[in-house]
Order: C-alpha cells, then structure tokens, then sequence
C-alpha cells in the first residue's frame, strides 16, 4: 500500500491560488472583476471629459454635427485601442505610426480647418493619456484633465485671446478702393452688408473685371462661427 502524505495547509494555498485566477479559457482569464471596474470608471471618465470639451466648447460655436459624431468616436475608439493593448509590448515607431495617419487625415470633400484638426489631436491626447495611466497616480491623471478643460475654457471665452470675425467681399464698386474715399467705402460696406463693421482691408485688385477682394472685420451678433467666411475667390 502506497501512502501518501496530505497537507491541508499546501491544499488551501493551491485553492485560494486557483480560486484568484478565476475561469480561464485556453490559457486567458475570462473575467477580471478589478479590470472591468476600472475600464467602467476609466472610460465613463474619459467620455465625461471628451464630451465636455465637445459640446461645451466646440459645438457652442461651430455647430458641426458631423465633427461632434467624428470626435466622440475617435474618444472611444482610442482609450479602448491603448487599454485594452496596454499590457501588450509594442514599439514606440507604431504609437508615433498611429499619430502621423490621424495628423494626415483629409476628408475627399473638403480639407479638414484647423480648429477641427487642433480638437481632433486634443481629443486623441486626453484619450491616449486616460487610456495608458493605469500607473499613474489617479491625482495626477485628474487634474491633466482639468488642465485641458481650463485651458480650452479661456481660450475659446476669448480671456486670452479675442478674435475678430472677418468676412472676404468680392467688391465691384472698385472706384471706392482710394484712399481718399475711404469713408465713403466703409459707408457702403455697412449698408449693403448689414454688419456692424470695424475695420476693413483692400486685397487683389482685378483691373479687368473691375473688382476687388475687400476683407472686412465686424461685430458679431453671436459666438457661432462661420465656417465659410475665409472664402476668398469664385473658381
């Protein structure tokens, strides 16, 4: 008779150690409690954030539902891409690889301005940092959130910078250009326009057509931004 030694205390650490790991399924853990929680939290933060910049900041003013789809999607798509492959090793050629493709992206049927292009970039940055701080200090990783929203906020409240619309006016009465009749040009800028303007500047002059570009900078009724006032010329 063969007898064999049992030790109950080896027998509850080999338990308690496959009790930890939990189901597997061909050699990958099927649930991780710890993980899931914090990709929830991670994620519901890093939507919450992306969102407020979004619709706060950028739609006040522009409007574009198309960008606002495009930029939440780019949010989530992103912090999942970097959390989910965090722990997986990979060179520092294809995160630089992964930025120059969505710096280079142009849309067929117009070019991307770049206010659009600088909130794309801002919305990938808070996305990569939320999705690769998982050692970070959660201190750390709140307040580089609120750093983007405070920054963003002054900006576009005009604190730091204030911005004068401007409009480009293809202008036929070309005898009105000279100097000396420059009241008289700004009179007529007013009345055919409507805009309550400031100041202007005489552009190309075409002798031939009898017109000139004439960039006018006004008062605007609203912080909505025009997206096609930096037309300069008919094709």
């Amino acid at each position: 008779m063969i007898q064999t030694d049992y030790d109950p205390e080896i027998a509850a650490e080999h338990a308690a150690e496959l009790a930890q790991k939990g189901l597997t399924f061909m050699g990958v853990e099927v649930f991780d409690p710890t993980n899931l929680w914090m990709l929830l939290i991670r994620f519901t933060f890093n939507l919450l954030v992306c969102w407020l910049i979004i619709h706060r900041f950028y739609y006040r003013k522009s409007r574009r539902k198309d960008y606002y789809f495009t930029f939440l999607l780019f949010s989530v798509t992103i912090f999942l891409l970097l959390f989910l492959l965090q722990n997986i090793p990979m060179q520092i050629g294809f995160a630089l690889g992964l930025f120059a493709i969505f710096g280079m992206i142009r849309y067929r049927t117009e070019t991307v301005q770049i206010r659009e292009m600088t909130y794309l970039f801002v919305i990938i940055g808070i996305s990569v940092i939320n999705g690769l701080s998982m050692d970070a200090p959660v201190t750390s990783t709140v307040v580089a959130n609120l750093l983007f929203v405070l920054i963003i906020w002054l900006l576009e409240s005009n604190k730091l910078l204030k911005q004068t619309p401007n409009k480009i006016i293809l202008y036929e009465r070309i005898a009105l250009i000279k100097p000396d009749r420059k009241e008289e040009l700004l009179a007529d800028l007013k009345e055919r326009t409507g805009l309550d303007i400031i100041k202007f500047e005489v552009g190309h002059i075409d002798f031939l057509r009898d017109v000139a570009f004439v960039k006018v900078y006004y008062k605007a009724d609203t912080d909505e931004i025009n997206t096609i006032d930096t037309i300069t010329r008919f094709r």
